[in-house]
């Protein structure tokens, strides 16, 4: 994994010279299936490219990660674990650079499929439980939203899915019943997204190992749910379309509306990995009220933020997985103080917090203020007040962890912490979960 990793990296890297010429790639691999117009295509374009780098990248990271988690804990069947590891960032790539919206779909429905073993690792009752819920919310969503609004598009447009040119239904004069129920089948459809109501997969998923955690949340899966809304909206619909029926506004609303009540959410969990799970999908849906925005500020702020999110995100599952490897507490009332043992560690969650909530030195302040300045220009009032709130609820759920880790109130700290801090009482967990914060 480690290996292929690296390899793909350098492939992707390899590619990056020509996209930053401002030419694109493309390639056919099938050309159709008993003569339908059918292909499977590869494009390599900017937006394309600045996903495939983010979740190439951070996959060395998580693989050096998962390394020491998954033998730190012993967990069993490791072989299984990263050939299904190995398998879904090949998906995730397959989806960066499809050339059409077949090809994207398909690869989205392999992504799903090859994460679900590792989201059934320990294969408990528990596991299993949130196998099944993954797979319903994640297939019944694409099955029955996006693969018929797929077909309803390859139809309105004449036979053609490829993103290549102007968008897919730009001239395929919709009305304003199509478009909208088109534009919600899309939504909802790629629920990888994590827009409310079909969001529960998120949070139940977390009875996978911590690397997976990570894998899910902030290198691949969710990405790929808010990439293809991206791509829904600025090659299958166009912003000219959007704008024309005011779609935006509706989506971009259903986008608000999870924001703040995932990170009220977020704010009541005591399980650090559920409030980290319910963060993620308060942050998916910046990025698709970036989209919803339909203005190039905003959509660049959330291109921006699929980077400082992932970036962010990875840092505290990291965390959350090397206090777990290290002292089995899995509590946010638990942790009290651990700063004086994990400085390391604590110190990290910190630095992931501040990416999150979006405050300097961060990137997810310049992605958040793309955002914000692309709701000022849209005379989106109503959305400046859901980032103002959203922010304030950020910092409430993710600040206090990190400083009850370092400054504890009195009687607070467990016994084994109560204790000065001397770096020769330090005990982080293994390196290879250490090297990647």
């Amino acid at each position: 994994t480690f290996l292929a990793g690296f390899v793909k990296f350098g492939i992707v890297l390899a590619m990056l010279p020509t996209i930053l010429g401002g030419q694109v790639m493309e390639f056919t691999l099938i050309k159709g299936f008993a003569g339908i117009n059918a292909p499977i295509q590869f494009r390599v374009d900017g937006l394309g490219m600045l996903f495939a780098l983010v979740a190439s990248g951070l996959w060395i990271v998580t693989s050096l990660y998962a390394v020491g988690y998954m033998r730190g804990l012993h967990e069993h069947s490791q072989t299984r674990f990263f050939a299904f590891f190995a398998i879904s960032l090949s998906a995730t790539l397959g989806v960066a650079f499809a050339g059409n919206l077949l090809t994207l779909y398909l690869f989205y429905e392999m992504l799903s499929l090859s994460t679900w073993p590792l989201v059934t690792h320990h294969q408990d009752k528990e596991a299993r439980s949130g196998g099944r819920t993954y797979l319903a919310y994640l297939l019944g969503t694409s099955v029955g939203f996006a693969l018929p609004a797929q077909i309803y598009t390859w139809v309105k447009s004449g036979g053609d899915l490829s993103f290549a040119g102007d968008a897919i239904l730009a001239s395929a004069n919709l009305s304003h019943a199509q478009a909208l129920i088109l534009l919600l089948a899309f939504a909802f459809g790629f629920s990888k997204a994590g827009m409310m109501p079909f969001h529960s997969w998120l949070p139940g998923a977390m009875v996978a190992p911590t690397p997976v955690s990570a894998l899910l949340h902030a290198v691949a899966v969710v990405k790929v749910g808010v990439f293809c809304i991206l791509r829904v909206v600025t090659g299958v619909f166009g912003i000219d379309l959007l704008k024309q029926f005011d779609l935006g506004t509706v989506l971009g609303w259903i986008a608000a509306f999870t924001i703040v009540v995932s990170s009220l959410i977020a704010l009541s969990q005591d399980n650090l990995k559920r409030r980290l799970a319910f963060s993620t999908i308060g942050q998916l849906s910046y990025i698709v009220l970036g989209a919803a925005l339909l203005n190039k500020v905003s959509i660049g702020g959330s291109v921006l933020h699929i980077a400082a999110h992932a970036v962010g995100k990875i840092t505290l599952f990291f965390c959350a997985g090397a206090i777990f490897v290290a002292t089995g507490k899995k509590y946010v009332s638990e942790l009290a103080g651990l700063g004086r043992r994990m400085p390391i560690t604590m110190g990290a969650f910190f630095v992931g917090a501040l990416g999150v909530i979006g405050l300097p030195p961060s990137l997810g302040l310049i992605s958040k203020f793309h955002l914000v300045l692309g709701a000022a220009s849209a005379h989106q009032t109503g959305l400046l007040v859901v980032f103002l709130v959203s922010t304030i609820l950020n910092a409430a759920y993710f600040l206090p962890v990190a400083w009850t880790a370092f400054f504890p109130k009195a009687g607070a700290v467990p016994a084994e912490l109560d204790r000065p801090f001397s770096w020769s009482k330090v005990e982080e967990a293994p390196w290879a979960c250490v090297v990647p914060l």
